[in-house]
């Protein structure tokens, strides 16, 4: 098997089925596919339930897989774990910590496990904002202060790859904003960073590339952009003073055309100039003519079938059972 030299981690065919309490299966994983390479800020998503954790718990080594390759820094995992753990810095769900001891005093003693030298310890607590709280004893952190200091755990080592579970959880509005930062450095430094989460809009704004998992297999993979654009439907939202005038001549030139309030939605639009140039001809001025693109949000449910209904509430597993997609950005 050959796998890109740059791949950073290399997951193939991964599959993993849990019995439940009543001697039934439940498929977490079924032939799950993904790669990270080097350098790259790479985001993981998928619905609760879709089996995301079960796939950053089977590549470290914390379950183990029924089927499928996997490999980290180049190494088979789980066999080289060993080996390569020093060069890694994970945090998976909601990491805990003994709540009497300080935040400084869980790094000193992960710090002296780990053999890392005793000055990381402050350095990190500095990279994550909490060297003015390190003396408290973590029981009294708030679980955004928790998870700034699982991200420091993690950073302790400086890794080659960070792998953050919902890095996010319980941060502010701020702290969100300081944790995005803080992953970019980390890039900008040379560190290939794998990072889960629900906040979708961070994810667009952080991350170059994605991995979309939907009932554990690979819905969609690629550059961000790249995912966006096999979605992008050419639409623009069209102000006018005579809506319906409007929406018969863009009808009658072959445009579909969708009637609003106070707006139209044109697509399949080439060019935008033309929109403007045949309503003006016809005395129709244009007062808005806006591209209508897809964020991560809108194509993440229309991928996985995610959306809340309009009464019904939707359950965990009520998501797309994947097919086959192709987005022509990555096979």
């Amino acid at each position: 098997m050959v796998w890109p030299m740059t791949a950073v981690i290399q997951i193939e065919g991964l599959r993993k089925t849990f019995r439940t309490f009543r001697g039934g299966a439940r498929v977490a994983l079924n032939g799950f596919d993904m790669t990270v390479e080097a350098g790259q800020v790479h985001g993981f998503l998928g619905p609760n339930g879709s089996g995301k954790t079960t796939t950053l718990r089977t590549l470290l080594g914390l379950v183990r897989a029924d089927d499928g390759h996997m490999s980290i820094l180049g190494q088979r995992a789980p066999e080289a774990l060993p080996a390569v753990a020093p060069r890694v810095g994970a945090i998976v769900e909601s990491p805990q910590f003994f709540g009497n001891f300080t935040g400084r005093r869980t790094l000193q003693l992960l710090a002296r496990a780990g053999g890392v030298p005793a000055e990381r310890v402050d350095a990190v607590l500095a990279q994550v904002g909490l060297r003015d709280r390190a003396g408290e004893r973590v029981k009294a952190y708030s679980l955004g202060m928790k998870q700034r200091l699982a991200v420091a755990s993690a950073l302790l080592k400086q890794p080659e790859l960070l792998i953050l579970d919902e890095p996010a959880n319980g941060l502010d509005p701020a702290g969100i904003r300081e944790m995005r930062d803080l992953m970019r450095e980390l890039s900008a430094a040379g560190i290939t960073v794998l990072v889960s989460s629900h906040i979708l809009a961070e994810i667009q704004l952080i991350c170059d590339h994605v991995t979309i998992i939907s009932r554990g297999q690979r819905v969609a993979t690629g550059p961000v952009a790249a995912v966006l654009s096999g979605f992008d439907k050419g639409e623009y939202r069209v102000r006018v003073g005579d809506l319906d005038r409007a929406a018969g001549v863009l009808t009658t030139a072959g445009l579909p055309v969708t009637r609003n309030d106070d707006h139209l939605v044109v697509a399949d639009v080439a060019d935008s100039a033309w929109i403007s140039e045949q309503l003006g001809q016809r005395g129709m001025w244009v007062t808005e003519l806006t591209p209508i693109t897809p964020d991560l949000e809108s194509v993440f449910l229309q991928l996985t079938a995610a959306a809340p209904g309009p009464s019904v509430p939707r359950q965990v597993d009520d998501v797309v059972q994947p097919g086959p997609i192709d987005l022509g950005v990555q096979p």
